[in-house]
């Protein structure tokens, strides 16, 4: 999944995006609420996790959780909080958060949260040709399972958000390197190297497609790969 972390907590934004990258995710950390707004209003997320220390600390949260639900690709929202009542989750779910944790909350709580919400979108999509399997950490095309690394599995999650179409190197990159600064072309273009390899060995109904001078596609309606 495509993560975007709010934490003005320099300790806790390392952990959480530690943690959360280490269950496959793609992630982009924040350290403002405004920044997160506008990061969000630049690419679609998949979640958009809020967290905040403090026992008021949240109350400026029900304002923004506004501009998230009018994005285009509204993302899920999930906020976790050091202290907050009841009433204070309610009133935050009614402002458009789609989970509200309050401490003590256990990330592989959130993280089984985040999926559930992400199977609730791809169930509403419709079915797809292609799907990534976050549990054994497969592809599976026409029931075909392509064992993947983490590295090959944010490459191909990318490229499935925009099946059989242009995906540029540089969004590629962003994707699946979150955490480096500066990638050689050279990486992406082994990482797809291997993973065509495992569609020929697979007989996988998909293929990667270089576009000149611009990046990858994933062409799902391709004869098996050979």
């Amino acid at each position: 999944m495509r993560v975007l972390l709010c934490s003005s907590s320099d300790a806790e934004r390392s952990y959480l995006y530690k943690a959360l990258s280490e269950s496959l995710n793609s992630v982009e950390v924040a350290d403002n609420l405004h920044y997160t707004v506008y990061l969000a209003s630049q690419e679609p997320f998949d979640t958009v996790i809020l967290c905040t220390s403090g026992a008021n600390a949240h109350e400026g949260f029900t304002e923004v959780l506004g501009s998230f639900t009018r994005l285009p690709d509204a993302p899920a929202i999930v906020v976790a909080l050091t202290r907050a009542t009841p009433a204070d989750c309610a009133q935050l779910l009614r402002a458009g958060a789609d989970a509200c944790f309050v401490q003590p909350w256990s990330i592989l709580e959130i993280q089984e949260r985040m999926l559930a919400l992400r199977r609730t979108a791809l169930v509403q999509a419709g079915p797809r040709a292609a799907r990534l399997d976050p549990l054994t950490r497969d592809l599976v095309v026409d029931e075909r399972r392509i064992s993947l690394t983490t590295r090959e599995y944010l490459l191909v999650e990318c490229l499935l958000r925009h099946a059989n179409a242009p995906v540029a190197r540089e969004h590629l990159i962003r994707y699946a390197w979150p955490e480096k600064g500066d990638v050689e072309p050279s990486s992406v273009n082994l990482v797809v190297s291997r993973l065509r390899r495992k569609f020929i060995t697979h007989g996988a109904r998909a293929q990667i497609e270089t576009i000149n001078r611009y990046g990858y596609q994933l062409d799902l309606r391709a004869d098996p790969a050979r």
